[in-house]
């Protein structure tokens, strides 16, 4: 059984189609990376599967629960997890205080809030910054903040939205190591990302958006060389 599974989803902003009829289910234990052109709806889909965003049409099921409609709160209680792209921590606090935050919250059921933070910040690299104020951190390290924060809720499922942008290629290293740590420890992971060597590295899976629409799911080397993929990132020449 899927862990997460998006059936005939679509949403429309009046008369916008940002997604349109997209169908694919996430199996457990992966990676799998949502890739498209700017524009092309992948953080709508995001937003849509945390709840942020009612649907226009179509149904998600998470564990075979269909959770379209729910709460944000509701859904996070079920195992589901978001990093954003643009960290927001509370920077008073320190870095040990803001992924606890995340331990108090989340998924339901009993928890050690003081080993699950320990534990989300191994699993983040943090450990060696646990006292430090969040507002010293370099921009790769809030994205590593982020990622601990999300898996401090005890997720089975993260979200993470692009969490390699604008790094440099020691950052991001560091970033895809962190990724596979999450996946080891039984956390399935989909990324939406724009760093096409990260996806191609860390995926096991890629789906292609485009206008919307899913123009490609596959192994990252037979979707990098589709040509409606490669058609929506670089365009197709006039005709003669």
């Amino acid at each position: 059984m899927s862990l997460l599974e998006v059936e005939r989803l679509s949403k429309n902003f009046r008369g916008l189609a940002a997604i349109s009829d997209v169908s694919f289910a996430i199996e457990a234990g992966t990676i799998t990376s949502i890739i498209g052109p700017n524009g092309a709806g992948k953080s709508t889909m995001f937003n849509l599967i945390t709840g942020y965003l009612p649907l226009t049409a179509g149904e998600i099921r998470y564990r075979a629960l269909r959770i379209t409609g729910m709460a944000t709160n509701r859904i996070a209680a079920l195992g589901i997890a978001r990093a954003f792209q643009i960290a927001r921590p509370f920077r008073d606090l320190t870095v040990f205080e803001n992924v606890r935050v995340g331990a108090l919250f989340g998924k339901a059921g009993p928890r050690d809030v003081e080993a699950t933070t320990r534990r989300a910040l191994e699993l983040a690299s943090l450990a060696a910054l646990a006292e430090q104020p969040a507002s010293s951190l370099t921009v790769g390290q809030l994205r590593h903040l982020e990622v601990a924060r999300a898996i401090a809720t005890r997720a089975d499922l993260l979200l993470a939205d692009e969490p390699c942008a604008g790094l440099n290629p020691t950052e991001t290293a560091a970033m895809i190591d962190v990724l596979r740590q999450v996946r080891t420890n039984g956390v399935t992971v989909v990324l939406v990302e724009h760093d096409m060597p990260s996806v191609m590295e860390v995926s096991d899976r890629v789906l292609v958006l485009d206008a919307g629409r899913l123009i490609a799911d596959g192994p990252p080397k037979t979707v990098a060389t589709d040509p409606k993929v490669i058609a929506a990132y670089l365009g197709t020449p006039d005709a003669a």
